[in-house]
């Protein structure tokens, strides 16, 4: 009839179920207890639904990955207070960059966190070139460790324009007459040194 081809018409398309996405929080337990209560000597003593509740089971996205952050630096560690080495800071801008990126795919016009993530792999990018100059031997075992392929940024390149090169070739100019004139001073200065020594040496004579 035409109430059911126009009804057909304002029908909306069924959107497609997207799959799910595998996340790098998958390989958690969920008997694992959350973060803050993982080492207390009252949990060995509590009833069961009372673990289920604290544990990751029922945990939020955050605890999830407090725990996983603690696992990736128990892994690299260089002792139980080390919490500001390079590789510290590298497993921690791993886990946060991790989150972020599958948390991208998911949604795509998340301007906020992609801001973020950015912004952690700009700071992730600096410590590594910073670590590559001072300690070679570190920087390779941190990329090792993070599974990461570092890339030297690119030499900063000016777009040349008729302006910048009179602008240049201007400066260079003045450069070489102000070195010029420190030239004919430092000259002037050491032949009235050699005169007084020479005096000098004539009145002790």
């Amino acid at each position: 009839s035409p109430v059911l081809q126009a009804a057909r018409g304002y029908a909306r398309p069924v959107a497609k179920k997207r799959k799910d996405m595998p996340s790098h929080l998958d390989d958690l337990p969920p008997t694992l207890l959350k973060k803050d209560y993982a080492n207390l000597p009252v949990m060995s003593s509590v009833d069961d639904v009372v673990k289920r509740v604290l544990s990751l089971e029922m945990a939020s996205q955050k605890e999830k990955m407090k725990v996983k952050i603690q696992q990736l630096v128990e892994k690299v560690r260089r002792s139980p207070n080390d919490n500001g080495s390079f590789e510290v800071q590298g497993k921690l801008k791993k886990g946060r960059i991790r989150t972020l990126e599958e948390h991208l795919q998911k949604h795509p016009k998340d301007k906020r966190n992609r801001r973020f993530m950015l912004m952690d792999m700009d700071r992730r990018r600096k410590m590594l070139s910073y670590l590559r100059r001072v300690n070679f031997s570190t920087f390779e075992k941190t990329c090792r460790e993070l599974q990461i392929q570092y890339s030297p940024p690119q030499p900063y390149a000016r777009h040349v324009t008729k302006r910048w090169l009179v602008k240049k070739a201007f400066c260079i100019k003045v450069f070489q007459e102000k070195q010029k004139l420190k030239a004919a001073v430092r000259l002037r200065q050491r032949r009235e040194r050699q005169a007084r020594a020479r005096a000098a040496r004539e009145q002790q004579e």
